[in-house]
């Protein structure tokens, strides 16, 4: 009998040691394959709109400026509501306090460009890729981590604008080789098209989101044309009454890809303690129970 016992938690132990032991080496994979890492994760984002769930993505453009962004993030702190925000390289080394809140709150930081400006972002593959690049290093900077990378590009203007068709079919087979993607919207108030009364934002708002499922919302966090948090609160309670629950980017792509807002180093170091408490509490249990 006491035979049997030590064979059963010695293949216990065994077969414990060897599904962590996949496990983790599973996850070294998708974090040094950028190639599945964006397939995974492009053919399921770009889809998400299609989908019939009430998921609400609030994405806000073109900051972090001093005049909106700090507004708007009080305004989602209260509602209990994370969003994700493109940030604009030059405006995240001129903000990067506001930038750092953004992320300490449990924001997702997405990459919009250095320059929000077509001329220059498209004048060649190297600048392109330079854009990107140094707009992840001003959001490392801002947010105190080595190596930053978002994973999450939105093309100025979006890539659904005409302008600039082709050097973005372009640009967008770079962001595969970075590790990127890319995303649009399917929602909006058109806070940055002309000037609107407040009622007529959320009443954009509504009539662009009404008989959809998952929204993916467009605003900005800048003032230069409209003010978006004077509906920002409406806009939201006006989801919820909906049935809308609110998520950011970091559920969707820990969801899909494995992909972290923090840097793969730090990920990794994180998953090692994680399977390695793992590992210590399912062999102390299997000592307890054999």
């Amino acid at each position: 009998m006491k035979i049997f016992v030590i064979k059963k938690k010695f293949i216990f132990l065994f077969l414990t040691t060897l599904i962590v032991t996949l496990i983790i080496c599973y996850c070294f994979y998708i974090y040094n394959s950028p190639s599945l890492a964006v397939d995974l994760c492009s053919t399921s984002l770009n889809d998400i709109t299609k989908s019939d769930e009430k998921v609400a993505y609030l994405t806000f453009d073109d900051g972090p400026t001093t005049k909106a962004t700090a507004k708007i993030l009080d305004i989602l702190k209260e509602e209990n509501v994370k969003a994700t925000f493109f940030v604009i390289g030059k405006y995240v080394k001129n903000n990067p306090d506001i930038v750092k809140r953004e992320y300490e709150e449990g924001h997702y930081i997405a990459n919009h460009g250095y320059d929000h400006n077509n001329k220059t972002l498209y004048s060649s593959p190297e600048n392109f890729i330079n854009e990107i690049k140094n707009t992840d290093i001003e959001i490392g900077t801002a947010i105190g981590i080595k190596n930053y990378s978002s994973h999450v590009f939105r093309f100025p203007n979006g890539y659904m604008s005409p302008n600039n068709k082709s050097k973005k079919k372009e640009a967008a087979k770079l962001l595969v080789d970075m590790n990127y993607i890319y995303i649009d919207w399917n929602c909006l108030n058109r806070d940055s098209e002309r000037k609107y009364s407040n009622n007529q934002l959320l009443n954009n708002f509504k009539k662009s989101s009404k008989n959809k499922g998952t929204l993916v919302i467009l605003m900005h966090d800048t003032s230069d044309v409209n003010s978006s948090y004077n509906v920002l609160a409406d806009s939201i309670n006006y989801l919820k009454n909906e049935g809308y629950t609110f998520e950011n980017f970091y559920n969707f792509i820990y969801q899909t890809t494995l992909l972290s807002r923090i840097s793969c180093d730090t990920i990794s170091t994180q998953n090692r303690k994680l399977f390695g408490t793992f590992f210590l509490m399912v062999s102390a249990a299997s000592a307890q129970t054999c």
